[in-house]
């Protein structure tokens, strides 16, 4: 009797349809997965491109000499614990302001970053995006990446302090600032510049800031003699093997979260896609250079096939969804030919490059940057070269500055004594190999 009866006022509320419109309107609960899987993409991608601070200390710490491998390691972490200070206190709402102070140019300054309340409610969150916390720090590790650039460009004659505070102007004020003409909605964006995850924007900007900064502190004593470059090979090259797989794998959250959503089939779908494309593009910069100096040198050449992987990342940073997977090889390729011709290039013009970071993540950045109309609509060549002109001499220039004005006021590089007994005990009073000794 009791299932008749509720039959019976079923059929009749039915036959009321605005009112059954209203409740079912009324019952439907929100859409929380594009908040809760977007959430989780930037925590995931976010966490591997964290791994890629221990990759780019394992790079440098092996490309390095021996003496000098603990001030390497030293920088590293020190550099990516001010980049998460500066970000919170100032980058982050720099970078994407609410209000510009300077329309499509700057946000607000000293604007910190706020966390949601603990336990947030559904009606209270932006269920068509993420969360702040997991937007935050997955932006955060772009900036940290662009501090690690520079790092091993300037690596065995660079004081330490110096550094750092140039660490902090990068990473709280120049990078979210160019950063901010594209992905916090600037004048880039509006006139159509595309990169998707970073080539010119975090690659090739730390590629600018280095190369300022190897202008003007110069090459390493006896770099550069009688015309002729002299080797200075690495300590510890499968260290800097390590350090190119770990830069690879956390590339794949680099570029994979750059999606910036996972709620739908065709979001995850095209995460994936970049996944295989950014994989197919390192492996084909690793094999171009692989080859060329097999047949430029007559013998393979290690450091350049790890650079050459990188450089083949960085080249498909910029567009890494749209290509084919025969578009990501060859748009890698390019970038690991890149490497092999530009290394050399430098030391003809002595700028004394340690790691090899400005062919990698400055021209190869270009390359990537330029590359893609060849398979995103909407894009133009014009505009990406305006664009990476745009990026790189604001970066280039204040850069500039910062590092005349640390040089002017105190010092940016060692004594020539200390650059030549290793910046370890220098400046540190450590080394990294105590039980190795010369001789």
């Amino acid at each position: 009797m009791r299932k008749l009866k509720l039959s019976l006022a079923a059929t009749a509320f039915a036959a009321l349809p605005g009112l059954a419109l209203a409740q079912d309107a009324a019952a439907e609960p929100p859409d929380i997965n594009p908040y809760i899987f977007t959430t989780l993409l930037f925590l995931i991608g976010g966490f591997l491109v964290f791994w890629m601070a221990a990759g780019f200390a394992m790079l440098e710490a092996g490309l390095v000499r021996s003496k000098n491998v603990t001030m390497q390691l030293t920088k590293n972490i020190a550099l990516f614990s001010i980049a998460a200070i500066m970000y919170w206190l100032i980058g982050f709402n720099l970078m994407y302001p609410g209000d510009w102070v300077i329309s499509g140019v700057m946000g607000p300054w000293f604007s910190i970053t706020s966390l949601e309340p603990v336990g947030l409610a559904a009606a209270d969150a932006s269920l068509d995006y993420a969360s702040v916390g997991s937007d935050f720090f997955f932006q955060l590790m772009f900036c940290a990446t662009t501090a690690s650039i520079v790092s091993g460009t300037l690596a065995e004659r660079i004081k330490l302090w110096p550094f750092l505070i140039f660490v902090a102007i990068l990473t709280g004020v120049i990078y979210p600032i160019e950063a901010s003409w594209q992905w916090g909605g600037g004048f880039l964006s509006e006139m159509g510049f595309s990169d998707f995850a970073g080539s010119t924007l975090v690659h090739a900007a730390g590629g600018f800031a280095a190369l300022a900064g190897a202008l003007i502190l110069g090459p390493r004593i006896g770099k550069y003699k009688d015309g002729k470059t002299i080797p200075m090979p690495g300590s510890n090259l499968a260290l800097a093997t390590l350090g190119t797989f770990i830069l690879w794998l956390g590339w794949f959250g680099f570029n994979g979260g750059s999606q910036l959503a996972m709620g739908t089939v065709g979001d995850v779908t095209d995460v994936s896609r970049i996944f295989a494309n950014t994989n197919m593009a390192a492996a084909a910069g690793a094999v171009a250079a692989l080859l060329l100096t097999q047949v430029m040198f007559k013998k393979p050449d290690l450091t350049m096939t790890l650079n050459g992987a990188l450089a083949g990342l960085v080249s498909i940073t910029a567009g890494p969804l749209d290509p084919s997977l025969f578009g990501a090889l060859w748009i890698g390729a390019v970038g690991g030919v890149i490497v092999v011709f530009v290394v050399p290039m430098l030391d003809k013009l002595k700028i004394d490059d340690v790691v090899g970071a400005i062919p990698v993540h400055l021209v190869a950045g270009f390359w990537g940057t330029f590359a893609v109309p060849f398979y995103t609509e909407g894009t133009s060549f014009v505009t990406q070269i305006t664009g990476f002109v745009a990026i790189g001499a604001f970066t280039f220039i204040v850069s500039g500055i910062v590092w005349l004005i640390l040089k002017a006021t105190m010092g940016i590089r060692v004594t020539e004594e200390d650059e030549i007994n290793g910046l370890d005990m220098a400046e540190l009073g450590m080394e990294a190999y105590p039980e190795f000794k010369a001789g």
